[in-house]
């Protein structure tokens, strides 16, 4: 005869799905249906991993074992419910409940509550959350906790927080709940708030504040919070890192990582992934070569997120080669191990090799093409992204907008109207809105092949227009030779109020003064980029400037610009310096000027013959008798070739 303990003896012995249906029969001959406890002893087992690999389908099993049952309890039928979530069937759970043989206790709707999280359900959860009230259950913390969680899984975070206010005690689950809340909604002053009330700050609740901060960033907070966490565990640290990796400060995140080696806390797949990040992006690759070793000890180099990390990593930092022995040897690589493979040839130069790997890539997707055109973009090689383009629209791949504004980059570089145009037909049949990333590429792209109507008319098309977008249009109507209505176009961008001009709107509107001999105009844009705007100007501002007054005679101004220039004046600035002295006969300036560039760059023969004018002008035989020796020890002229190449009989 069965009884209870036999059959906990049986089933702590049962290996085999006969075995199973063997005990399961005299369960049922053995007239132990009508005992609760011994029924919820059978279904705990159907319902367990040990039973899911002994039957295909442990939990039909388990239903119709519960049907049997005379007298099921509530734990009976929490031991299904729960089984139905852990497989992944969490939209059996209410209909479960719906036909539940007993009344359900205090574990009954945390379970489903379970359920319409992972469902991401919120009526059905209201629902719930109504029965449970009804039922008596409504203070029961447990119960609120699974509720606050599931309503902000279901991204009603209000709801989590009116059921957190409302429970009469909370305790440090409650707590840890609604922060991760407000955590996972991104509400940062919210998060705050949560964290200054708790009680006890669990390693969890750290974790998520120290990631949030990360997220953010917001480095010192994440650092301040961490710093004052009586309570650390793998994952606290990992958050550290992992902020540092995200907001740029790789040597800090290395150094944390170092202080949690020295703990003695062990590295895991998720901290690794950081800190191979972090070698990746301070490009230092014996940081990483050491991570790697790292890696190899703590038998996470099978891993595919660590390799994916290592391949990544050794293709940024130039060791292309070590990228491919460990693509080589994964045993399963995925989208991002072929992409980052593909990239490091790519970064590397090494296109063909790119190309090679790229054309036996199993299943392609649209960062495998959008890698692929970028990179020939990259290494000057537009035609070969074309091509690359034609056949990703060929095999019915839909390009996302970087793809996009590579085509057309690529377009501009080759001035390919015929194919920008056709592009650009594209993005209108298909509705791709035009972004102002998107919208700044074609602008770009027309106004370089000289199509200033159809650049204008995409200028027009773009709802939200950043200062990228009147950036590409004031420089490119300067540089077609519209000096006015590109300055005109820079009074628009002021009184727009959606844009703010910066150092590339103020090298448009400076070369378009310097194209038209605007020189007091100049004056004040240069006046009105620093005092207004706050732009320090670079070099090629100066450069404007010095080209804009030396042009127009003002030759001792543009000497002057340059002398008081904060960095150090580049050979095109001089070069304009010179030209202007020279043309304006100012022999005494164009002197200084030509001996300051003869020493910056002595091979120009360029300078040098100009220098060797304004001495002659002058009268100043012997210095160009010395420079003109100078010029025929410095400058070796190369041998003469024709660029056409004489044709070689066979």
């Amino acid at each position: 005869m069965l009884t209870v303990s036999l059959l906990h003896a049986h089933l702590s012995r049962c290996r085999s799905a006969r075995h199973l249906l063997q005990i399961h029969a005299q369960f049922l001959a053995s007239g132990l249906l009508a005992d609760a406890f011994a029924a919820s002893r059978l279904l705990l087992f159907t319902t367990s991993d040990a039973a899911r690999r002994l039957v295909p389908r442990p939990l039909d099993h388990s239903l119709r074992l519960l049907r049997l049952v005379r007298s099921p309890n509530a734990f009976c039928c929490n031991t299904v419910l729960k089984a139905a979530l852990r497989q992944g069937l969490p939209h059996l759970c209410l209909p479960l409940y719906a036909s539940m043989p007993a009344l359900p206790d205090a574990y009954t709707y945390p379970i489903l509550a379970a359920a319409c999280a992972a469902r991401g359900d919120a009526g059905e959860g209201r629902q719930l959350h109504s029965h449970a009230v009804r039922h008596g259950f409504g203070d029961d913390v447990y119960l609120r906790n699974a509720l606050t969680h599931m309503y902000s899984a279901c991204g009603c975070v209000a709801d989590a927080r009116r059921v957190f206010d409302e429970g009469p005690v909370w305790d440090a689950v409650s707590w840890n709940t609604i922060l991760a809340a407000y955590v996972r909604a991104g509400d940062i002053e919210q998060a705050i708030r949560v964290f200054a009330r708790m009680p006890e700050r669990s390693s969890a609740a750290v974790s998520s504040m120290v990631a949030l901060f990360g997220r953010c960033g917001m480095v010192d907070e994440a650092k301040r919070a961490f710093d004052e966490a009586e309570h650390r565990d793998a994952f606290t640290w990992t958050a550290m890192i992992s902020c540092f990796e995200r907001n740029g400060h790789f040597m800090e995140a290395l150094g944390v990582f170092s202080d949690m080696r020295g703990e003695g806390w062990p590295v895991d797949e998720a901290v690794m992934v950081s800190v191979v990040a972090a070698c990746t992006r301070s490009e230092v690759l014996r940081n990483g070569e050491v991570c790697h070793g790292m890696v190899f000890r703590a038998g996470l180099g099978s891993r595919l997120n660590v390799q994916n990390a290592l391949i990544h990593m050794y293709s940024s930092c130039l060791d292309v080669a070590a990228a491919r022995r460990l693509f080589d040897s994964g045993e399963s690589l995925d989208h991002f191990s072929w992409n980052s493979m593909i990239a490091g040839y790519l970064k590397n130069g090494r296109v063909e090799d790119a190309k090679t790997l790229f054309s036996v890539m199993p299943d392609k997707d649209n960062v495998s093409w959008s890698t692929m055109i970028s990179g020939c973009v990259q290494n000057n090689q537009s035609s070969e992204a074309l091509t690359v383009f034609d056949s990703m629209k060929a095999h019915g791949i839909r390009p996302d907008e970087v793809t996009l504004v590579s085509v057309i980059s690529a377009c501009t570089n080759l001035s390919a109207l015929a194919q920008g145009k056709s592009v650009h037909e594209y993005i209108r049949e298909y509705q791709y809105n035009v972004t102002i990333v998107l919208g700044t590429s074609l602008i770009d792209m027309y106004m370089k092949c000289g199509c200033l109507d159809a650049a204008l008319e995409v200028f027009d098309t773009v709802e939200v227009k950043g200062t990228p977008c009147w950036n590409a249009v004031i420089v490119g109507l300067a540089i077609n030779g519209l000096v006015t209505k590109s300055l005109d176009m820079f009074s628009e961008m002021e009184a727009s109020g959606t844009a703010v001009p910066n150092e590339i709107t103020f090298t448009g509107v400076l070369s378009a003064c310097r194209h038209a001999g605007l020189v007091e105009e100049g004056r004040q844009f240069f006046k009105l980029m620093q005092n207004k705007y706050r732009v320090v100007p670079n070099i090629r501002h100066y450069g404007c400037m010095v080209d804009l007054l030396g042009r127009a005679g003002y030759v001792k101004e543009a000497e002057d610009l340059i002398q008081s220039m904060p960095m150090s004046p580049d050979v095109p600035a001089w070069g304009a310096l010179l030209g202007a002295c020279w043309k304006h006969g100012d022999s005494e300036v164009g002197e200084r000027v030509g001996r300051k560039l003869v020493e910056l760059d002595p091979h120009h023969d360029g300078f040098q013959t100009m220098l060797s004018n304004i001495y002659a002008s002058e009268g100043m035989w012997q210095c160009v008798k010395d420079l003109r020796g100078s010029m025929k020890q410095h400058v070796a002229k190369a041998a003469g070739y024709s660029v056409v190449q004489p044709s070689h009989s066979s």
